[in-house]
């Protein structure tokens, strides 16, 4: 590790604090030369190409923020922690859990996490521990943001669908402000480049007159909560105005026959009006985009954490599918997966053959695997017996990041067993039986699978800055010895497999897939064998790298042609060998596929987008009798819990200090609202929901409509204060929200639909 520890040396990671993952080159140095003292991007980085925006820099916040775990604890009756050592550690955890198994059943234990933004790698080990205990039930913050739009792809096109931004003629970006959220590569610099072009377009559907709508040609400025109407106005223009890509329609798409009746009829006048947009601005957007010869889509979190959050996914879908805006240069594009996340969006319904694939006391629809944040603590607070009795939490704090933090914690108080896997005492882990503590994303390998790119796809396997403190172990190791505790796998599971790795990995890749069939405790124990028979002959130490040794394989069989085009090439398991070694070696990232557009094809289901989802055709005609307006008069206001702003991020940055700007997070408000209600720049407020009531600093800005708020994500976290003690710092935004006011499809939170109340204080 010395070597890495060279001064002034630059050294290429990752942000990690989207899901860009931007490059970045580090200098180390400080106290015991374990800070990040300058960053900078990474020119040499496949993807970002030396982009980064401002979040990047503060990085050492996180590496060397408050509340870092360094050693396994326990609680004590009292509620406090003892430390504890390694092997008690995970001989109890694995007995414990064992027990709750025993008792119940496996699918009584929950897992919930496995990783953020940037620690994918350690989390695909928790797979080997889940089936050892005979798991079933898992969930993360995909589902409370990202399942709805999921469940929406899996349906209209089996993969998962992004937009060519950088080539695109129109550009629309619905509930989403990609200059802070980013979800597009060296997003500011795209942002720039479409909005000085005069022959291209950015329209931005947002209630907030944000950064992004300021550059934007077109700003839909709906009623917060109103998305759906609009967008199936725009849909119902496409149709009524004869503006649909009638030829390919025909040679791409099926259902239009059930989807036109839908819109023929459709008031687009009143549609607009709830809306709160200008028909003769909505029908400029919709001729706009059948106009263009290539049109780009992403929505975000403002419409997926919103009302009809599914619908909306929909009809954005409709917008680009029924103009043939697919498959070709600056369209939409479906991209090729190292690691699909999740399942595709599949769920199955309680009626259909094979295991239901529903929660077991909510019932709720389990969308690519991933039960519904909003019902976790529905499944813990009851007297059912399938309730989950037993959580394992892996980089993930879900006392703070779920919706009604107030019941989120009675449910995980309740458990008989609540394991943490973190870097940090979070908040949730103080609510932990057990504390098993890892190594930071910048102390050990890691990586995400959060790669989108197109049509050259990247993977950047991140190597360690620092050696990590004594104490932790990282994830793999972690899940490796639950596994063998609880008696899962042993040396004469994995005695074949080393028996062929002796002869070199070729000969291991020719015999690994016939000796994991034949023993079903391999294929359960998959990742921890790997770790534990190819991991220690790796370089560097890099041996939790060792399941990607695999997944280069499988991507290289079921995509030949783009690992080629990659460079990956020769026969039989040369190619997967070559992508496995680029991953190793290439500290900046690594191409591992390059597609051409009609790729797009071959990832569809059928090689035919499908229109008709009809459970949501039924769910549109049910607006034609809904009328929104304020929440109503004891809470008129609609809230926007968790909003990006300039110095907002995830939670893994604890240490408030990070900030340069709105240090307290504050309640942004319109000018004719602070008006009325006599509030100032920097004065107190009193924001109220049905579930708490707190006091806010307030920001008027001109961004905001009347009748809008909106609160920062990322607030809320204590630290320690420099007087002594702890302090809080802003609003958690989860102690104001509910976990009832959800989505009734993919159960996602109504955070940006909260109703609210404020007052001068």
């Amino acid at each position: 590790m010395s070597e890495l520890q060279r001064d002034g040396e630059w050294q290429q990671t990752a942000c990690i604090l989207c899901e860009c993952n931007c490059g970045v080159e580090v200098q180390l140095g400080g106290a015991g030369n374990r800070h990040l003292t300058r960053i900078r991007g990474d020119r040499a980085h496949p993807a970002s190409q030396g982009y980064t925006c401002n979040k990047a820099l503060r990085l050492d916040h996180y590496q060397n923020g408050p509340d870092r775990l360094t050693q396994p604890l326990r609680r004590r009756d009292d509620g406090s922690f003892e430390v504890i050592d390694w092997d008690t550690a995970i001989r109890e955890v694995a007995a414990r859990l064992g027990a709750v198994r025993a008792a119940h059943g496996g699918e009584a234990i929950f897992y919930y996490g496995g990783g953020g933004q940037g620690n994918h790698l350690g989390g695909g080990y928790a797979n080997a521990t889940l089936a050892a205990l005979g798991a079933r039930y898992r969930s993360n913050a995909l589902a409370q943001e990202k399942t709805g739009e999921m469940w929406v792809q899996g349906k209209m096109t089996g993969a998962g669908v992004r937009g060519d931004f950088e080539h695109a003629e129109v550009a629309l970006f619905v509930g989403k402000n990609p200059w802070h959220s980013h979800g597009l590569p060296r997003a500011r610099q795209t942002l720039r480049q479409i909005a000085k072009d005069p022959q291209r377009t950015l329209i931005v559907v947002d209630p907030r007159r944000s950064e992004t709508a300021e550059l934007a040609d077109i700003h839909l400025q709906v009623t917060p909560g109103t998305d759906a109407w609009l967008l199936a106005a725009l849909v119902a223009i496409l149709v009524q105005e004869d503006l649909l890509a009638g030829a390919w329609l025909a040679a791409h798409a099926a259902g239009l026959d059930e989807v036109l009746p839908h819109f023929v009829a459709l008031p687009v006048a009143e549609y607009c009006a709830v809306a709160g947009i200008p028909e003769a601005q909505a029908r400029q957007v919709a001729r706009r985009i059948a106009a263009a010869a290539s049109v780009a889509v992403a929505e975000d979190l403002g419409i997926q954490m919103n009302r009809h959050s599914t619908l909306a996914s929909y009809l954005e879908k409709l917008v680009w599918g029924l103009t043939g805006h697919f498959a070709k240069p600056g369209a939409q594009y479906a991209f090729a997966s190292l690691v699909k996340l999740a399942g595709g969006g599949r769920e199955t319904t309680p009626g259909a053959p094979g295991a239901s694939k529903i929660s077991p006391v909510a019932g709720a629809r389990i969308i690519s695997g991933l039960v519904p944040c909003n019902v976790i603590a529905e499944e813990i607070l009851t007297d059912h017996p399938r309730r989950y009795r037993a959580m394992i939490v892996e980089s993930g704090n879900p006392a703070h990041s779920l919706a009604d933090s107030q019941r989120m914690r009675a449910a995980l108080q309740a458990l008989d067993t609540l394991v943490v896997i973190d870097v940090a005492m979070t908040e949730t882990a103080r609510l932990a039986h057990y504390i098993l503590p890892a190594p930071s994303q910048f102390e050990k390998y890691e990586a995400t699978f959060f790669n989108f790119d197109f049509p050259k796809n990247v993977f950047h396997l991140r190597h360690p800055l620092f050696a990590a403190p004594q104490g932790v172990l990282p994830e793999p190791e972690i899940h490796a010895r639950l596994v063998e505790a609880l008696g899962a796998l042993d040396e004469e599971d994995l005695a074949p497999l080393r028996a062929a790795l002796r002869d070199g990995r070729a000969a291991l890749a020719e015999q690994f897939f016939p000796l994991v069939a034949a023993n079903p405790r391999l294929q359960k124990a998959l990742p921890v064998a790997l770790y534990r028979v190819l991991g220690p002959t790796l370089p560097d130490g890099a041996a939790s790298a060792a399941a990607l040794w695999g997944l280069a394989h499988l991507f290289v069989m079921q995509n030949p042609e783009s690992a080629r085009r990659a460079g990956f090439t020769g026969d039989g398991f040369a190619p997967g060998e070559q992508l496995f070694d680029a991953i190793l070696a290439n500290r900046s990232g690594v191409v591992f596929a390059v597609d051409e557009y009609e790729d797009s094809w071959k990832r569809v289901r059928g090689g035919r987008i499908n229109l008709a989802i009809p459970e949501l055709l039924d769910e549109l005609g049910k607006l034609a009798h809904e009328r929104p307006g304020a929440p109503g008069a004891e809470f008129p206001f609609v809230l926007s819990a968790g909003e990006r702003r300039a110095f907002t991020a995830n939670t893994i940055f604890r240490d408030p200090r990070w900030r340069k700007q709105d240090l307290d997070g504050a309640l942004r408000v319109s000018p004719a609202d602070a008006a009325r209600l006599g509030l100032a720049t920097g004065g107190k407020a009193r924001l109220t929901t049905k579930r708490a009531s707190v006091e806010v600093v307030v920001e008027v800005s001109e961004q905001m409509q009347p009748g809008h708020l909106s609160l920062p994500n990322g607030l809320g976290l204590d630290s320690p204060a420099e007087s002594g003690g702890r302090q809080q710092t802003g609003v958690a935004p989860n102690e104001l929200t509910a976990s009832e006011d959800r989505d009734p499809f993919a159960g996602t939170p109504w955070h940006k639909y909260v109703a609210a109340r404020v007052e001068a204080a």
